[in-house]
């Protein structure tokens, strides 16, 4: 699309509960309100989590939401992952992993590294050894990284600085990993705005050098507040009442929760094409949104 567009992602293992129909909405309006297309894309790269698929579309169009083509779905697309990463091969910037997740967990680190980050166990192996521990366990495969840290911009929190490690490029099942699936897809889809949760800013520097290795075109990003309950976590299924067939059982129909995501956004009820009048990232609440329970958030239920 050569004006661009923005996008929202989820992955079908579970009904969208109120934070994500949250941050879809705000994808939308964030997309529409810069004359960007709106995608959407279902990232069910594990197919044996993979079964709520119509359940997610069903319940955003109840919200309101319309996208310019056809969903793109990411188990149709693993040749192109794997196309990348030979590309990557060919360039010296990839190399076998034998870890396991406990021997990542306890393996010594740079006192700088950030928690989690891969401590480049396998990354000078010599192909003594590679083949050596073949025989133990099969391989993933490990982008040669030569960044600790990469900067993106964002339009809600500016500037924004973070680590950058040897990400796993392909699992050890031969299952691309989500980080390289959305650079691909991103870029396929002349996407080049991404909304999202605040709690992948961090995941974003990483992502961003690796499209600046494939050379792909940049991103912007705008990651947005939360969704938390009552106890300040973030939202999640065990909260109750949170997706919309749950609150439709206490007499909230979907144009009563697409309200309470406006209200919540301090914009004004009735359909998204109303809200995107009023809609400005500027004015856009910067904090959290609690949701204990639709009658805290919603007079009158």
């Amino acid at each position: 699309m050569t004006a661009g567009a923005g996008r929202f992602a989820p992955s079908p293992s579970g009904d969208l509960h109120v934070g994500n129909l949250r941050t879809a909405v705000l994808a939308w309006l964030f997309a529409r309100s810069s004359g960007r297309g709106f995608l959407l894309r279902v990232e069910d790269l594990d197919p044996e989590r993979s079964r709520t698929e119509a359940a997610q579309l069903r319940d955003l169009t109840a919200l309101g939401l319309s996208w310019d083509a056809v969903p793109v779905r990411q188990s149709e697309r693993t040749g192109y992952y794997l196309a990348a990463i030979d590309r990557l091969s060919e360039a010296g910037r990839v190399y076998e992993c034998f870890c396991t997740r406990s021997e990542i967990a306890d393996a010594p680190r740079a006192p700088h590294a950030p928690p989690g980050a891969y401590p480049g166990t396998c990354r000078n192996l010599t192909e003594e050894e590679r083949a050596r521990r073949r025989r133990d366990r099969p391989a993933a495969l490990r982008l040669r990284a030569d960044a600790e840290q990469y900067t993106v911009k964002d339009l809600l929190h500016g500037t924004f600085t973070g680590p950058v490690d040897d990400m796993v490029l392909l699992r050890n099942d031969g299952v691309p990993p989500y980080n390289l699936a959305v650079v691909i897809d991103d870029a396929a889809q002349g996407i080049d705005q991404v909304v999202r949760g605040g709690d992948l800013l961090t995941s974003a520097p990483r992502q961003a050098y690796l499209a600046s290795l494939l050379g792909l075109p940049e991103v912007v990003y705008a990651h947005v507040p939360l969704v938390l309950n009552g106890a300040g976590q973030r939202l999640a299924k065990r909260d109750g009442a949170i997706t919309l067939t749950a609150l439709a059982g206490i007499g909230m129909d979907s144009d009563d929760v697409r309200n309470l995501i406006l209200a919540s956004l301090n914009l004004p009820p009735g359909t998204l094409e109303n809200a995107l009048d009023a809609f400005s990232p500027a004015l856009l609440p910067r904090g959290p949104w609690v949701f204990d329970s639709p009658g805290s958030v919603l007079p009158g239920l």
